[in-house]
Formats: C-alpha cells, sequence, structure tokens
C-alpha cells in the first residue's frame, strides 16, 4: 500500500496546540446546533395550546386538541425540510465549498423561526397550514447546519481532540432542548401572572384567554436571535484547508488561511500538492465500484445506525408529553387553564433535559477522545435498549401514583444514553471517515437517513402510541397500539442499532486522512499502473 503523502499545512492543523480560535470555531458551529434544538422541540411544547386555540374536542367536556394528522403534521414538517436540506446543503458543500453556503442556511433558520411566529389565517387550516410551510422552510435551512457544521469543525481541529471538538458542537443541540423549555417556562408564567385564567373545569371559555395565542409565537420567535447574533462571525471564518487545498487545490490560499488561523509560517506546498493530484482522474465519485469498496460498508453503518437512533430519539423527544400526561406526571388538561398546560410540559421538558439530556452530551465530550466512538455507541445503543425495556415492560407499574418519580429517572437514563451515546456519535462519525471532497456529501446522507427515522418516529409513533379506546375510535382517531407497546418497539429498535454499530469504524486518535483512508486511492492507482506495466512487458 503506498503511504499517503500529508501536506504542511493538514499536518499542522493535525498537531496543533488546543487554541482560542478552536473554541470560537465551536461557538459559531454550535450556536447553528442551538437554533436546529430549539426550533425543533419547541414545538412539542406548544401543540397542546394550538389545539385548544384552534380546535375543539370531540367530546365538550374536553379542552380543544390537534386532530391526529394535524398534530403529526405540525411536529414532522420540519423534519421533512431537515432531510431535503441536508441532502442539499451537504452535496453543495463540496461542490461549493463549505463557507460559501454556511451563512446560507443560518439566514434560512433566522427567517423561517420568525416567519413560523408570525403564522397567520383566518381559519385554523390556514394558520396550521402557513406554519408548516414556514416549519418546511426553517427545517431546509437546519438540515443544511448538519453537514457544514460537522464538516467545518473537523477539519479545523486537530486529531488529538477532533472527536470532543466535533461533539461540542452537537453538544448545543442539548442546550438548545434545555433552553427551549426555560423560554416556555418564562413566558407562560409570566403571562399567567398576569391574566390568572381558570382551569378548564372551572371555566372552559375563561380558561383560554386570548392573549394564549402570543404564547407559541413569541416562543417559537425567540429561537431566530441567538442565531442571527453569529451570522458576521460565521462570515468571517476562512475556508477549511483540507477544502482548499485538497478539493479546490489551492495549498498557497490554505496554507495562507490557516498561518493566520494558527499565528505561525507554513509552507505552500505546491509540488506536494501536484503529486498527490497528479492522477486526478482516479478520484472515484460517490456511485462508483471504488466508493462502493472502499467506503460502501462505513455508508451503510453511518446511515442505518443514525436511522434507527432517530426513530427512538425523536419519537420520545417529540411526544415524552403524552408519556408523561398518561402516567399522572402532568395532570390532565381539564384540570389546568391552557397557559398552565403549557407552563407543566415545559417544566417535565426542561427537567429531563437538565438531568438526562444535556450532561449525556457532555459526557461524550469528555470521553469520546479517551474511550473512542464505537465503544460510546456501542454502548449506548445497549443501555438505551436495557432501559427502554425496563419501563415499557412493566408499564401499568410505573403509571402508578407511587412509582412514577422511578418511571421519570428510567426514562431520563434513556435519554442520557442517547446523549451519551448514538446521538452524539453518529453525527461525529460520518466528519471522520470519508474522503474530503465526498465529506459533506457523505455526511449529509448519513444525517438525512437520521431525518428520514425521525419522520417515522413523529408521524408513526403519534399513530402508533394511540391507545385501543373505542370512544377515541369512534370519533374518528384511529386505534394504536399503545404506548407499552410503542416503548418495547422501540427498545428492539435500539437493540438493532447496536448490531449495526460493527460496521462503523473507529477514528479515534488518526488524522482525518488515515480515518478516511485516502491512502487507498493511490493503492488503486498504483495498482493499475502496475498492471499497466506488467501487460506492456
Amino acid at each position: 500500500m503506498a503511504k499517503a503523502k500529508q501536506l504542511e499545512v493538514l499536518n499542522a492543523l493535525d498537531v496543533a496546540k488546543t487554541q482560542w480560535y478552536h473554541f470560537t470555531a465551536i461557538i459559531i458551529a454550535g450556536m447553528g446546533f442551538f437554533t436546529d434544538a430549539y426550533d425543533l422541540f419547541s414545538i412539542s411544547l406548544v401543540t397542546k395550546l394550538l389545539g385548544r386555540l384552534y380546535y375543539t374536542h370531540p367530546n365538550p367536556t374536553h379542552p380543544g386538541t390537534l386532530p391526529i394528522n394535524v398534530s403529526a403534521a405540525v411536529n414532522g414538517v420540519a423534519l421533512c425540510g431537515t432531510l431535503a436540506g441536508q441532502l442539499f446543503f451537504g452535496w453543495l458543500g463540496d461542490k461549493l465549498g463549505r463557507k460559501k453556503v454556511y451563512g446560507l442556511t443560518l439566514v434560512m433558520m433566522v427567517f423561517a423561526s420568525l416567519a413560523s411566529g408570525l403564522s397567520f389565517g383566518h381559519t385554523a387550516k390556514s394558520v396550521m397550514t402557513t406554519l408548516c410551510f414556514f416549519r418546511f422552510w426553517l427545517g431546509f435551512g437546519i438540515g443544511g447546519d448538519y453537514p457544514l457544521s460537522a464538516t467545518i469543525m473537523s477539519e479545523y481541529a486537530n486529531k488529538k481532540t477532533r472527536g470532543a471538538f466535533i461533539a461540542a458542537v452537537f453538544a448545543m443541540q442539548g442546550v438548545g432542548i434545555l433552553v427551549s423549555g426555560v423560554v416556555s417556562l418564562i413566558v407562560s408564567s409570566g403571562f399567567e401572572a398576569r391574566f390568572k385564567p381558570p382551569s378548564f373545569e372551572e371555566d372552559p371559555a375563561g380558561s383560554l384567554t386570548p392573549e394564549a395565542d402570543y404564547i407559541w409565537r413569541v416562543i417559537l420567535m425567540f429561537g431566530a436571535f441567538p442565531a442571527g447574533a453569529t451570522y458576521y462571525y460565521r462570515m468571517q471564518m476562512p475556508e477549511t484547508a483540507r477544502y482548499t487545498a485538497l478539493v479546490a487545490q489551492n495549498a498557497k490560499l490554505a496554507a495562507a488561511d490557516m498561518s493566520k488561523v494558527l499565528q505561525t509560517d507554513i509552507g505552500a506546498d505546491e509540488d506536494r500538492l501536484a503529486d498527490i493530484v497528479k492522477d486526478k482522474k482516479q478520484q472515484f465519485g460517490l456511485f462508483s465500484k471504488e466508493f462502493a469498496r472502499i467506503y460502501g460498508l462505513r455508508l451503510i453503518g453511518t446511515t442505518t445506525t443514525w436511522f434507527l437512533l432517530d426513530i427512538a430519539f425523536y419519537s420520545q423527544n417529540l411526544f415524552q408529553k403524552d408519556i408523561f400526561t398518561s402516567i399522572g406526571w402532568i395532570p390532565k388538561a381539564s384540570k389546568m387553564s391552557a397557559i398552565r398546560e403549557v407552563y407543566k410540559v415545559a417544566r417535565a421538558q426542561t427537567l429531563i433535559a437538565l438531568c438526562g439530556t444535556v450532561p449525556g452530551y457532555w459526557f461524550t465530550v469528555a470521553l469520546i477522545d479517551v474511550i473512542g466512538r464505537w465503544i460510546i455507541q456501542l454502548m449506548g445503543f445497549l443501555m438505551m435498549t436495557i432501559f427502554m425495556f425496563a419501563i415499557a415492560f412493566p408499564y401499568n407499574y410505573w403509571s402508578q401514583r407511587e412509582h412514577r418519580i422511578g418511571f421519570i429517572v428510567m426514562y431520563g437514563l434513556t435519554f442520557f444514553f442517547a446523549n451519551f451515546g448514538p446521538n452524539a456519535t453518529t453525527f461525529v462519525v460520518p466528519a471522520e471517515v470519508f474522503p474530503a471532497r465526498l465529506r459533506s456529501t457523505c455526511h449529509g446522507i448519513s444525517a438525512a437517513a437520521g431525518k428520514a427515522g425521525a419522520i417515522v418516529g413523529a408521524f408513526g409513533f403519534v399513530y402508533a402510541s394511540q391507545e385501543k379506546d373505542p370512544a377515541k375510535r369512534d370519533a374518528g382517531y384511529p386505534a394504536g397500539i399503545g404506548k407499552k407497546n410503542s416503548l418495547i418497539v422501540l427498545g428492539v429498535i435500539n437493540f438493532i442499532g447496536m448490531l449495526f454499530t460493527f460496521l462503523v469504524p473507529e477514528a479515534k486518535g488518526l488524522s482525518l486522512e488515515e480515518a478516511a483512508n485516502e491512502n487507498q486511492e493511490e493503492e488503486v492507482t498504483d495498482e493499475r499502473n502496475n498492471n499497466a506495466n506488467v501487460s506492456s512487458v
């Protein structure tokens, strides 16, 4: 096997000590992920309020609820946009460069966040339609942030702490989830203190004050501001050296950009770059046999594990309010005003995020370069399987009042091991194990597979988790398999994800070129040259 050649600028990045520019890149890229998570998960905090505001319940003694199809659309349409954005911007990031399209994704997120809160219409259907329209484009911008942020951070980082840096960007998702809960708590408690609405049982009409319509709008719009604050700094980041040198083939500009970043002189290595790309025709594409031979199994591994993980992860996040209601931790809607219900749902999500979700992310940041990506992902899937089964099989036991705290602890642990596990590693690994010219595209494909799983979770779980209630069925609600059986299914999915983890390579301690096996390309070229020489003899 021919030894892979390494440019001086890339070697300088690989061995660079942790510097301020690393943390700057984490903050700039991470703020996009903060917005991603805030926007994707804040909708679950206000869907019950939307139901009360715009729809009446079939049973007049109950508060209004979103029809099952509208609930699925409101929760899932942003995920559909995210999937499309991951594929499109992932491909575009390899064609035009990471930086050129990085700002566009942020602008889309800011605009669509504000527009979502300004959704308009004269009827419930028209308001939900415009909300879904803007949330699709919000998701489209969010989708672009996945491959671009991961790729930029991986190409800026050194090989010793690269996993921690990429994971730290992704950990901002946990902060976004937490802040969405905190903002909802502040907004709902402020409105409640001002208007003091009674519960639905006490006064059905008075429990839904006109001012409640502002609550969901303020919550959705808030996500635009942290992202907008980082736009200028995102545009000041230079293009990554690996794209400039290996894809754009401009070693001089790559060296100049990174000399400013690292504050040291770096040689241009134009002659060495010419040697690396001299056989450019042999740089195979995504749909070639060579790609399938070298990278096919790892692409199957990254896409499949992300797909399976997101079925479980998004199902749990988007519908945890329904599970908490079913075990009695959140009171029945009829016992509360509309504003109070937002507060209760937000409090539950905030507690789970604070105790399980956020710590899991930062455990990954601390340990990913110590014990490796593969072990963390395998362990995470295994523990998620165990805890999911532990709350699913004795579901009736956990639903009893005296056991609810135990249920919440077990449920929180599934979130902890999702984030100290595959939810983080499925984001990190695709940014490391594919060649530079296809890195953003392959990460986008892997992430899009994940969002396909999220869509299955968002649309499928909302139907599957419906209890077999004849009264609901007669009123037009579908009969599902119930929450207990749905949780069992999610446990099985986690177990299958653990099995597919065996297709995922380990990248700990390797340079991106080593982790991506890019020297295999030289091996292919050498073999062909040798065969040609033998034939000529």
